[in-house]
């Protein structure tokens, strides 16, 4: 599989399915007994924290806490170094959220998932992720900044796409990355798959998937190497390059995960 092919099958961020899934159960489109493991998909998920719990207890021990919430209550949050938009403000919470660069807000709680690496005696690793819950102060905030429509992030994610696929193309990235050129074109034709439960309109959809995939060929952008015939100007300039679509992927994961539903 190439580096290119291995991103994009890649799963979406952990936040944006819980709160597709959990706003979906929340809005009556879904059962409970789905959500679960909708959320954690072949993974194992834990929660720590949880309100009533006095341990580590499994998510769907865990989802029952938020029964009383609206769907409307349940946020995702993609907060970056400079851009904390949809944090209720300074404290613990918000310090781990722009940590994780993900987080879900429903209502007077946070969540942020971890993923934890586990080395057995025979030296098997494995990983869980846990979900460890944050009070919120009770006069926080339900939103730092207006974020965009489902609409309005959908044009700004296929500006910020264009743009960014012609100025890649000016750095004549292909040479020295050619996964990462591979796979933005790739997006020019989106198989119009869709990983949101039922409750989400068309765009939302339309979105979610072309945000999904994009933000994992931009973790391969930010975690793989660039090639040893890339000096630091080439490699700063290709940063540059990538920050504004970087801005609008996360947006448009954020817009299309906090939609509002429909029967």
């Amino acid at each position: 599989m190439s580096p290119a092919t291995g991103a994009v099958a890649l799963a979406p961020r952990r936040s944006s399915r819980f709160v597709a899934w959990v706003r979906a159960w929340r809005a009556g489109l879904v059962p409970f007994d789905e959500v679960p493991d909708a959320v954690a998909g072949d993974e194992e998920h834990l929660v720590a924290d949880a309100p009533g719990t006095w341990t580590d207890v499994p998510l769907r021990d865990a989802l029952p806490t938020l029964a009383r919430l609206s769907p409307d209550e349940i946020r995702l949050v993609l907060p970056a170094p400079g851009d904390p938009r949809g944090l209720p403000g300074p404290g613990d919470f918000t310090g781990a959220a722009l940590l994780a660069g993900e987080a879900v807000v429903a209502g007077g709680l946070g969540l942020i998932p971890q993923v934890r690496t586990h080395t057995s005696g025979s030296g098997m690793t494995w990983e869980t992720v846990l979900w460890r819950f944050y009070p919120l102060p009770a006069d926080a905030p339900t939103a730092s900044l207006t974020m965009p429509c489902a609409a309005e992030a959908e044009a700004e994610l296929a500006t910020a796409l264009a743009e960014t696929t012609a100025a890649l193309t000016r750095l004549d990235v292909a040479q020295w990355r050619p996964e990462l050129a591979g796979a933005l074109a790739a997006l020019r034709r989106p198989d119009g798959a869709t990983d949101l439960p039922p409750g989400f309109d068309p765009r939302s959809r339309r979105l979610f998937a072309r945000a999904a995939v994009l933000d994992r060929v931009l973790a391969l952008a930010e975690h793989a190497a660039p090639g040893g015939a890339v000096n630091g100007y080439e490699a700063q300039q290709r940063d540059a390059a990538l920050r504004p679509l970087t801005t609008a992927c996360r947006r448009a994961l954020v817009a299309a995960c906090n939609a509002p539903l429909r029967p």
